[in-house]
């Protein structure tokens, strides 16, 4: 598929430097005041005597002045109860709802929406250094260590305490995990759950807290011309970004499910996989399952197996997990991209989740 491997003692690839974060600040008009509004009370906001009752005003210095008709008593509002109606409304608008929701709850939460988000500012939307500004610290490059050497693939951090998803392929048969983010932290990755009928995996990097979570957004909405951006470290260059458009959809696409069946095994390297009646990257075996998966042009080379798949607003929108290689030969260092990519849907990725999870190894 599209994870790069490496025979032990094989020299490493320089790695690129990771992005910063930008920030997208919404701003809000404050409300005016409205001229029918009735004047405040003579008497101070919450003040009442012992029977709960609040005191009548004063009574002016002006002779046989009428008493004022009772009214409806009406609750102060301060500064502070403004705020609060302020925040509110900040996380209920736009597309910061579930960050916003993990940041008053402090819950580590993943960051989804059944609809686009504006993860870049709507400005910039479409924009590709905009979208890999925002997205490649959410990004990480995987090293698995195998029996027979090392391989390399790419993962998506989906919240803040270190959940990586990535395909099953990348962390099949490894003996130890290591990831690494796009500012050069390094962290030893503990695999969580697996699910072979789906190539999705979901590892946890040890001790890590406040990491980016990228947007999961919606596939369903995908369509064919919808112009994508693919992050990845193809040959372990880490942070390497390509673009693209989505070329088709629900292509069916059957990996191989036989656990023995990892990086490194039966393609030197690559992972193998059927589309069309064909088989590509060596032999998927007897055990194998098929999904449907969305179709690009974004390069994508080994190494890209995990990667994200965004759309124009920076949303995740697929898991990038294998490519077409038109070289005879099965070796990764003849292989190359020939705009023929494919990637595991996100909303496939959202249902599997609490499977993952649970810890299930499938």
């Amino acid at each position: 598929m599209t994870e790069s491997f490496r025979r032990s003692g094989e020299y490493e690839y320089p790695q690129g430097d990771g992005q910063a974060p930008s920030a997208y600040r919404q701003q809000h008009a404050s409300t005016p005041v409205n001229p029918e509004w009735p004047p405040p009370p003579a008497y101070a906001p919450g003040y009442a005597d012992a029977s709960g009752t609040a005191p009548a005003p004063a009574a002016p210095p002006a002779p046989a002045a009428a008493p004022a008709p009772a009214g409806k008593k009406r609750t102060a509002k301060g500064p502070a109860a403004l705020l609060a109606a302020v925040a509110i409304a900040a996380a209920a608008v736009g597309g910061g709802t579930a960050f916003a929701f993990q940041e008053l709850t402090g819950k580590d939460t993943v960051a989804s929406s059944s609809t686009s988000t504006n993860v870049v500012p709507a400005s910039q939307r479409g924009s590709v250094a905009a979208i890999a500004k925002a997205v490649s610290p959410s990004v990480v490059e995987i090293t698995a260590t195998l029996s027979n050497g090392t391989s390399t693939g790419s993962g998506v951090i989906i919240s803040s305490g270190g959940e990586v998803v990535t395909n099953n392929h990348v962390i099949a048969g490894a003996t130890s995990i290591k990831a690494r983010t796009s500012d050069g932290s390094s962290y030893t990755a503990q695999v969580v759950g697996t699910d072979s009928s789906k190539d999705l995996a979901l590892v946890e990097l040890q001790g890590a807290s406040g990491l980016k979570a990228a947007a999961l957004g919606d596939s369903s909405g995908v369509t064919v011309g919808d112009q994508v951006v693919a992050i990845g470290s193809p040959e372990g260059l880490t942070g390497t970004v390509t673009s693209g458009i989505v070329s088709a959809l629900n292509r069916d696409v059957t990996v191989s499910t036989d656990e023995n069946q990892g990086q490194g095994q039966g393609g030197d390297g690559q992972w193998p996989f059927q589309f069309g009646g064909r088989q590509f990257n060596g032999d998927t075996g007897s055990s194998t399952t098929t999904y449907k998966a969305i179709q690009t042009d974004a390069s994508l080379n080994p190494g890209n197996s995990g990667g994200a798949l965004i759309d124009s607003a920076g949303n995740v929108i697929g898991i990038n997990s294998a490519m077409y290689s038109a070289a005879a030969s099965s070796d990764s260092s003849n292989a190359g991209s020939v705009g023929l990519g494919f990637a595991i849907p996100v909303n496939t990725v959202k249902s599997d989740l609490a499977k993952l999870r649970s810890g299930s190894q499938s």
